[in-house]
């Protein structure tokens, strides 16, 4: 299937489990990337659906095999990145992944022997949450410790699993588009135009030009206020004020430029089925151009400030590496991807919306450390402020949305989008009314916090907070 495809339910062919088992283990062994695996119940059975991108090649080749029993063979010991996914299957179905080398919850509250620990007279556990400070989303976080040295960081979620694949059941309908909304409040137009090229997918419609760009730009625009947020935010983890306080303002700013164009800070209400709800207006775009050249001028400055600083890259060069064959082994996706090397994008590799015609280049490091997560945000708002600029000069003419239709009978779609943390990855089935019985969406949180566990192996506790916002991860978007 090609990005934001639907094709017939009955067109795939359902596999037994040793077919379906040599199919994936060819597709991923070959490069391909698990984006999806989720069960679905067919009667007294389960059926399995495994989506595995393969980015050369601009496909996802989709598989489905059902299991009759109770269990199922698992592939985590040959391919890490596919462990949570069955862990996932085994806490909504009750199907066992027999062979599994850590099988325990994934939103489910941990029980004590969940957690993997050290012997040792000097060996100490640190705990971390799930309560935090402010705002911050709950989260449990332990550490097995040699004084400060960090063995093994185990990370425990699902404290506010909210339900939000089931509350999709039904759709479309009034409530779908503000679930999709809220899948990761900082998501919030990579979530919906996710949701709506799947429901455009399944219905045949295809948005007008002028919307797909505002789309774009919209997504752009939400990138790049993140990635500015996540700078300010490394500034202040290693105590340099300056550039903290000049990105905080600036993410404000960036934010401004979306309301000012449907009125929500975060692009709420913005993207629709067909299309986008608000225009742009020749004198709106001409506006959103200067006010988008301040605010990098400003940026420049700051940013600047950061990669001079000796002080500052003595604390992110070296710190939290990853290493490139570990990223691949364990599917990280985005920009902490992107900076070991992988060379991944959703907006190139599977092309959508205005990424079609206007390619971004790509952006990557080599190093793997807190600083490549840091510096390819920076090569990442370059490239985005480029392409809105480029959409706001010439907007297409023509209308921003057409009419929505009913999605079609017993089919699935694919749509997968570059957030700004990475790929966004939704699936829908219908049933023959056309009604959603399955949604399944993978946040790029969920490929992406184990390989926050791996950053912390070797490192000082005290590097924990840098390391963790290097990532930023979303917790509610892990918690579906």
């Amino acid at each position: 299937m090609g990005n934001g495809q639907a094709t017939e339910l009955d067109s795939i062919a359902v596999l037994d489990w040793p077919a379906f088992r040599v199919a994936l283990v060819e597709q991923v062994s070959a490069g391909g990337r698990i984006s999806a695996y989720f069960g679905n119940r067919d009667g007294a059975a389960v059926m399995l659906y495994a989506a595995i991108a393969r980015d050369s090649a601009g496909k996802v080749h989709l598989l489905r095999t059902r299991i009759e029993g109770k269990s199922f063979e698992s592939l985590a010991r040959q391919f890490p990145q596919i462990q949570l996914f069955e862990r996932e299957i085994a806490e909504q179905f009750g199907l066992r992944p027999e062979g599994h080398p850590w099988l325990k919850p994934v939103r489910c509250q941990p029980a004590d022997d969940d957690f993997y620990r050290l012997d040792g007279e000097e060996i100490h556990e640190v705990a971390v949450g799930p309560v935090h400070a402010g705002i911050i989303e709950p989260g449990h976080f332990r550490f097995q410790c040699y004084g400060e040295h960090v063995y093994h960081l185990e990370i425990a979620l699902g404290y506010q699993h909210r339900g939000i694949e089931r509350a999709m059941v039904g759709a479309p309908d009034k409530k779908s588009l503000h679930l999709a909304e809220t899948i990761a409040g900082d998501t919030s137009v990579g979530h919906a135009s996710a949701y709506c090229r799947a429901i455009e997918a399944l219905s045949s419609v295809n948005p007008p030009i002028r919307g797909q760009a505002i789309r774009g730009i919209a997504l752009e625009l939400e990138r790049i206020a993140n990635h500015v947020g996540d700078l300010g935010a490394l500034a202040g983890d290693v105590g340099f004020l300056p550039a903290m306080s000049y990105c905080g303002r600036i993410r404000g700013d960036l934010l401004n430029m979306t309301a000012a164009i449907c009125g929500s800070r975060f692009g709420r209400n913005l993207i629709r089925p067909g299309g986008v709800a608000f225009n742009i207006e020749p004198t709106g775009a001409t506006e959103l151009v200067a006010r988008l050249d301040e605010a990098y001028s400003d940026l420049s400055s700051a940013v600047d400030l950061l990669w001079n600083s000796p002080s500052v890259m003595a604390r992110l060069e070296e710190t939290g590496i990853v290493s490139e064959a570990t990223a691949r082994e364990i599917g990280l996706v985005g920009p902490a991807a992107r900076a070991c090397g992988l060379d991944q994008d959703v907006r190139r590799d599977f092309p959508f919306s205005m990424f079609r015609f206007n390619h971004i280049p790509l952006s990557t490091w080599h190093t793997g450390d807190v600083f490549a997560r840091a510096y390819v945000r920076w090569l990442e708002i370059q490239q985005s402020v480029e392409f809105i600029r480029e959409q706001l000069r010439q907007l297409p003419d023509g209308p921003t949305v057409v009419a929505p239709k009913k999605p079609g009978s017993r089919k699935i779609a694919l749509s997968m989008v570059e957030g700004w943390r990475g790929e966004i990855c939704h699936m829908a089935i219908t049933d023959e009314d056309g009604r959603i019985v399955r949604y399944k969406v993978v946040d790029p949180s969920f490929h992406n916090w184990f390989g926050l566990a791996q950053a912390l192996r070797n490192q000082a506790i005290s590097d924990f907070p840098l390391c963790n916002k290097s990532f930023n991860l979303s917790y509610c978007g892990h918690d579906l």
